[in-house]
């Protein structure tokens, strides 16, 4: 049986400060969403798993599951972009395409008890729906660069990878995609020793087993963009590679050069990713604090073949790159006796029409002075006879 004071897996509270920094980094990012011509949409956190669990590609032992009263399997959602793409594919596109949404929503993953992970978790982000052009794609990440910045952050760094180019030149050469997907799992979980473990066990020419390798070298610059297309065969995934160079090309054009790199080796377990994807990570965090892409034929399951690209921050890790949180909110504080409200609520209406936050308290029902005011970063007290303020 639970303890009292205890809390279903994965679940967390947020206390004042940590609610405080929260609200103002999504108060950052979401002006700057919105700067950007982006339009904030809002989804129920209850969705059928025949539509929203099974196109979210999350895995079925990470959803939560209930029956509604019809005995239909519902679930809360566990990210936020099959959502939207049924909401875009059943309505939106119908009236203009493209279509720029934004949102910012808790969503649901169960963990395992030794896990030690969010089971709720907080993502604010994009989507760009209609538009399959590279300029989306760079329009979008530098986005997310923007909004970081306006947030805050000056260290992070965004890796850019192009799934179809690793699907193309494995499926090459080990000719089925069962193969592919076993050897794509180790890249999936940057296990690099077993991934070449398992590229030396296979029954491969040794010319071969070496491209595969040389995928693991596909990190850095522009620059390695040719050696990637050493790699192919009949030059089968150029046209990735392609893509790849228009969109650093176009982000050089944002100025967004110094914040993005290459990485080939970049996989994602969420299966809808078809295209270019991305990470960004923020000094001090060991996880991605968010990731995006590409994701052509998710809206095909919606009954819309419409191509669409965005990303999703998560706001926990985010606020673990923020670093510690201040002791106190920057909050003022009236301390009164009875016969000097009149003289406090003066003072507190004149310092909030300016902008101030600043509470309001009985000195009767204060218990340790000391403590409650610690709680403050300024305090004033209207204390004992009109004139004669005493402080104690």
């Amino acid at each position: 049986m639970p303890f009292m004071f205890e809390k279903p897996l994965g679940m967390r509270d947020s206390l004042p400060l940590l609610y405080e920094r929260k609200k103002n980094l999504r108060l950052a990012v979401s002006g700057e969403f919105e700067a950007w011509g982006y339009q904030f949409i809002e989804t129920p956190a209850l969705e059928y798993y025949e539509t929203i669990g099974e196109a979210s590609s999350i895995q079925n032992q990470q959803m939560f599951k209930l029956l509604d009263q019809q005995g239909d399997t519902v679930v809360l959602r566990p990210d936020m972009t099959a959502p939207i793409a049924r909401v875009a594919a059943s309505k939106l596109l119908k009236q203009q395409v493209p279509v720029r949404l934004a949102y910012s929503a808790n969503v649901y993953r169960a963990q395992q008890k030794e896990g030690g992970r969010a089971a709720e978790f907080e993502q604010i982000g994009i989507e760009t729906i209609g538009d399959g052009t590279i300029s989306a794609d760079s329009e979008i990440i530098s986005l997310l660069i923007s909004s970081l910045k306006k947030a805050g952050f000056t260290k992070f760094q965004i890796s850019i990878g192009h799934i179809g180019f690793i699907q193309q030149l494995m499926l090459d050469i080990l000719g089925r995609e069962d193969r592919v997907s076993q050897l794509s799992n180790y890249l999936i979980e940057r296990n690099y020793v077993g991934y070449r473990d398992h590229i030396n066990s296979l029954a491969l020419a040794n010319i071969d087993k070496q491209r595969l390798i040389d995928i693991l070298d596909l990190k850095g610059t522009e620059n390695i963009l040719e050696k990637a297309g050493a790699l192919l065969e009949h030059n089968r995934g150029a046209e990735k590679l392609n893509e790849l160079a228009q969109l650093m090309q176009q982000l050089k054009e944002y100025g967004a050069e110094q914040y993005v790199s290459l990485d080939l080796t970049l996989m994602n377990t969420i299966s809808y990713y078809s295209g270019i994807v991305f990470e960004v990570y923020a000094e001090g965090v060991n996880f991605p604090v968010g990731n995006g892409g590409r994701y052509n034929s998710l809206l095909k399951k919606f009954g819309r073949d419409t191509p669409a690209t965005g990303f999703a921050l998560r706001v926990d890790r985010l606020i673990e790159a923020m670093g510690t949180l201040k002791d106190q909110a920057e909050i003022e504080c009236v301390i009164f006796t009875p016969e000097r409200k009149q003289d406090a609520l003066k003072l507190v209406n004149e310092r909030r029409a300016g902008g101030s936050r600043i509470a309001m308290q009985d000195l009767n029902g204060i218990g340790d002075l000391d403590s409650f005011t610690k709680n403050y970063s300024e305090v004033h007290y209207f204390i004992g006879a009109p004139g004669k303020d005493e402080t104690p």
